[in-house]
């Protein structure tokens, strides 16, 4: 199972970035995909997750109304469409899947993890 994620970069403050992640390997629309970010030193912190289908979508409120997480099973992909950005919003952000096809909150419930890209938003 591979998780490449893709599309992070600079970017002023109020600019936009898309990230992708695209999974070879799994039976990807089985499982349901989120994203997170970490910073050094802290913690993964739920960004976004999307049901097995995209019905369903849940966002962290720091990102809701700013964040668009999407999904094309017919690609395996799963996107991340980041606008109004802030500079609190650099991290590392990773994709990830779970087999139990909820969306979880909690980064230990996910299964597959990709590695990771930078996005940095300058002010």
């Amino acid at each position: 199972v591979q998780l490449q994620a893709s599309g992070g970069g600079l970017v002023q403050a109020g600019g936009s970035l898309r990230l992708s992640c695209t999974a070879s390997g799994l039976a990807f629309s089985w499982y349901s995909l989120a994203w997170f970010r970490q910073a050094p030193g802290k913690e993964r912190e739920f960004v976004a997750g999307i049901s097995r289908r995209g019905v369903t979508t849940f966002y962290a409120d720091s990102v809701k109304g700013r964040f668009t997480i999407s999904r094309d099973n017919t690609k395996n992909t799963v996107y991340l469409q980041m606008n109004s950005l802030k500079s609190e919003d650099t991290d590392v952000y990773y994709c990830a899947a779970g087999s139990s096809g909820q969306i979880e909150r909690r980064a230990i419930l996910y299964d597959h993890w990709g590695q990771g890209t930078l996005v940095t938003v300058s002010s």
